[in-house]
């Protein structure tokens, strides 16, 4: 993707994610994911999934199946190229329940050590993300069944389903 090209493409995205603290009201309230610094891949990834419906939100989708491929690749570029506004979030150590509730679901094995270094490009960065946010995401691997709203990815749903919302709620925290 093309930094610079992605520049002139994102009118559509800082609507939302461009506004500080901006929440969404669907498919609950909850603020927008901070998108700036993530990967290129990762921002691609999702697009893609929302412009084929595996992550399912109507207004993403609508905004992704406006987009080309090198669209795609544009706005991820400049995003990726883009540290986020906000500090990073400090590495702290959790409650033990909250690490129990990590260490039962595997999450650094991808997310990496503190949430910030993913072992896959295509993973997001969640260390500072919006627990809101976090939480409203987790929940949304175990909706399958509504055209409006969920995100199909088999490694997250087994990972999601075992835990409560409670407990959910605590790890997005």
């Amino acid at each position: 993707g093309d930094v610079k090209a992605g520049e002139t493409k994102v009118a559509m995205c800082i609507g939302c994610h461009g506004i500080l603290g901006y929440q969404a009201s669907f498919p609950e309230v909850h603020k927008v994911p901070m998108i700036s610094g993530q990967s290129g891949a990762y921002i691609a990834a999702a697009l893609d999934a929302y412009r084929k419906g595996g992550r399912r939100h109507p207004t993403m989708r609508g905004v992704a199946e406006t987009m080309t491929d090198q669209d795609i690749a544009d706005v991820s570029a400049y995003y990726e190229a883009h540290a986020a506004k906000s500090s990073a979030a400090k590495p702290h150590d959790p409650p033990v329940q909250v690490a129990s509730l990590i260490e039962k679901g595997a999450c650094f094995s991808c997310h990496g050590q503190g949430f910030a270094q993913p072992i896959d490009a295509s993973y997001p960065k969640v260390a500072g993300q919006h627990a809101d946010y976090v939480y409203v995401a987790l929940k949304s691997y175990n909706i399958i069944t509504n055209d409006k709203i969920g995100r199909d990815n088999g490694v997250m749903a087994a990972i999601t389903k075992q835990f409560s919302n409670q407990e959910l709620k605590m790890l997005a925290n």
